[in-house]
């Protein structure tokens, strides 16, 4: 019997981008704060290591959804943004944060956070 290929999910790609450690994290620091260098942004997400900022940083890059900005200086003046790729993202973001504010509210996730089980 032939197997047929079911037809592609097209959120699949966007999802497993998204689903990456930290991504949701700093795609909202970047989306509530704006612009932030290197240094604030690791401020700004408690608990992330230096180099797990830095690979999902450059996976956002690379993907199009945030711009980084590099002055020339010392020791160097890293920024990162919102790409329009990354402002697209903004709205679907902000409904995905309602809706876990009232699940969580309702005591879907238990007693503690879901990322943390």
């Amino acid at each position: 019997m032939k197997q047929t290929t079911p037809p592609a999910c097209p959120m699949d790609s966007i999802l497993r981008l998204l689903m990456g450690p930290w991504t949701t994290y700093i795609l909202w620091v970047l989306s509530d704060g704006g612009p932030q260098r290197f240094g604030a942004l690791k401020r700004a997400v408690p608990g992330i290591s230096t180099r797990v900022l830095t690979e999902r940083l450059r996976m956002l890059q690379t993907a199009g959804v945030i711009w980084r900005d590099q002055t020339q200086t010392i020791p160097p003046a890293v920024t990162y943004g919102l790409t329009k790729r990354g402002n697209d993202l903004r709205q679907v973001l902000e409904s995905l944060g309602e809706i876990a504010q009232r699940w969580q509210a309702e005591g879907a996730f238990g007693t503690g956070d879901v990322a943390a089980e």
